[in-house]
């Protein structure tokens, strides 16, 4: 991690994201959760993807009447389907990941975090977030982008650039995927580096399967050790 504060990433909030997730969390020295930014349906803020019977499963937290023209802050949980599903996705995690040699660490982390009772999924994606980031010591200060800056009439590279300013920060780190969003030269015209990152994939044991890569945070954890997690966490390039 940098040490004079300067270098920032802004991500939406995913429920227990996949390890490239963490890897930009270590990576920088604020980061800020963008929650007031629309949600996105079939993306990862309200579901991820563990390993159920040797298969791929993708998990999704029920939401009351999810879409694209709401913010994620105000997306809300839908309270009346959240019990009945918690209850089968933690039968599930328990059944599949049991024998899982760090299981009696991690699951405990999981339970804790699914039994909050948060109104809304931006709330319950960050407190996953922040509660791995935690376990694996991470010191990354986090921002929450509704309560810390009121710029959303910006247009996505301007609102970017603004909270770089506002923060201070010399160095903007984001997802590979914002290679066609965000212009580098524009960046440097207000003396901030733009670099994206790229993750190496990150193998391990799973059980005698065959290996699926990038599934949930959920996964690593529980075959590997925190120390091999936080090894993990440098597999990346910044270009």
């Amino acid at each position: 991690m940098n040490s004079n504060n300067n270098s920032i990433a802004v991500m939406q909030p995913y429920i227990f994201p996949y390890i490239g997730y963490f890897q930009m969390i270590a990576a920088v020295d604020k980061f800020v959760f963008y929650d007031d930014v629309n949600f996105i349906k079939q993306g990862w803020i309200n579901r991820n993807r563990i390993k159920v019977a040797g298969k791929d499963f993708m998990f999704t937290i029920p939401l009351d009447k999810p879409n694209s023209f709401t913010k994620i802050n105000k997306t809300l949980i839908k309270t009346i389907s959240y019990e009945k599903w918690r209850r089968k996705i933690l039968r599930t995690i328990n059944q599949n990941y049991k024998k899982a040699p760090y299981f009696n660490s991690i699951y405990p982390l999981i339970y804790n975090t699914l039994n909050q009772e948060k109104e809304t999924i931006s709330e319950l994606s960050i407190f996953s977030v922040k509660t791995i980031a935690e376990y694996l010591d991470l010191n990354t200060h986090f921002i929450i982008s509704s309560e810390a800056y009121q710029n959303s009439e910006l247009d996505r590279q301007q609102r970017i650039l603004d909270i770089c300013s506002i923060e201070k920060a010399s160095l903007y780190i984001n997802a590979i995927g914002g290679k066609d969003l965000y212009n580098k030269k524009d960046f440097l015209k207000q003396n901030v580096e733009l670099r994206f990152i790229n993750s190496r994939t990150v193998e391990y044991n799973q059980f005698s399967d065959e290996f699926i890569p990038w599934l949930s945070i959920i996964d690593v954890l529980m075959f590997n050790s925190k120390e091999k997690v936080k090894d993990f966490l440098n597999m990346y390039e910044l270009f």
